[in-house]
């Protein structure tokens, strides 16, 4: 493992279940080769703990959204308060936003996560910073507004993509990077690799969503947060850049290095920690 550079274009290490761990998860990763970590808020409840993160650690690039599991409790000015976060922190970028037709998505009003994210896409747009996209089964909503606001030159990371490939060309002509996490290996293998193997080696992110997203591959060789619950641990995107090379057939360290360039590339917009060397 060294000598490798990485980017977890994806994680949330404000979470609460971390209570406290992050400073220890952080060095364990740092020391391991992950260089840096674009942590995103999730709800007004966690932007300020992001903020705090990124004041503390040079790695850490803060990106503030409304993830649409959030949007029913919305408070009346929350869109005047994201907006703040990003005057105060001009180094944000946005996310996580999206949209959600699972288990947990189907009990929120979809018309209203439709207009949240809208207008935070915009808000992306209007501000030229890149921007994280949860979606869950609903790639063909995502498809038609990505059409109607986009393109979106700086950058949609689609962050833990299990989508089609056959909409992969569409969604990144209009600017999308595709970022792989432990959730890849709950898909099939071949599709996985059928998938991977369509999508521009320039829009390849790595990522580790953590503390979710704990993959099911070589699960001996994981780091755990504890022994009795199964957390995420940021230094196992080294796990998920493991799987993700070994359907490419691309060695290991060409991978880490092709999703860290192209994580630098996508989080160097004015005014952030990389395009202001820090």
């Amino acid at each position: 493992m060294q000598g490798l550079r990485l980017f977890d274009a994806h994680c949330h290490l404000q979470d609460a279940r971390f209570a406290g761990a992050a400073p220890g998860l952080i060095r364990t990763a740092v020391d391991s080769g992950v260089l840096r970590f674009a942590v995103n808020g999730v709800s007004e409840k966690d932007w300020s703990v992001v903020k705090e993160m990124s004041d503390q650690y040079a790695c850490v690039i803060p990106s503030f959204g409304l993830h649409p599991w959030y949007v029913a409790e919305r408070s009346p000015n929350w869109f005047d308060s994201l907006n703040g976060f990003f005057l105060d922190t001009p180094c944000a970028a946005v996310g996580e936003i999206g949209l959600d037709k699972g288990s947990h998505g189907k009990t929120i009003e979809f018309g209203e996560q439709v207009e949240v994210f809208q207008k935070q896409l915009e808000l992306a747009k209007e501000l030229k910073r890149p921007v994280s996209v949860h979606c869950v089964r609903a790639f063909g909503d995502l498809l038609e507004i990505l059409k109607k606001t986009g393109p979106f030159p700086e950058g949609i990371i689609l962050h833990s993509y299990m989508g089609s490939k056959e909409m992969i060309s569409e969604l990144s002509n209009l600017g999308s990077y595709f970022s792989f996490s432990g959730f890849l290996t709950s898909m099939k293998e071949q599709k996985a690799k059928n998938m991977l193997k369509s999508v521009p080696k320039d829009k390849i992110l790595l990522e580790t969503d953590a503390p979710d997203g704990l993959s099911q591959y070589k699960t001996e060789s994981l780091l755990r947060i504890s022994e009795t619950e199964s957390l995420n641990h940021p230094a196992n995107i080294h796990n998920v850049l493991e799987y993700v090379s070994m359907l490419l057939e691309m060695p290991k360290e060409q991978l880490a290095e092709i999703s860290y360039q192209n994580a630098l590339r996508l989080f160097s917009f004015p005014g952030s920690k990389i395009h202001n060397g820090s």
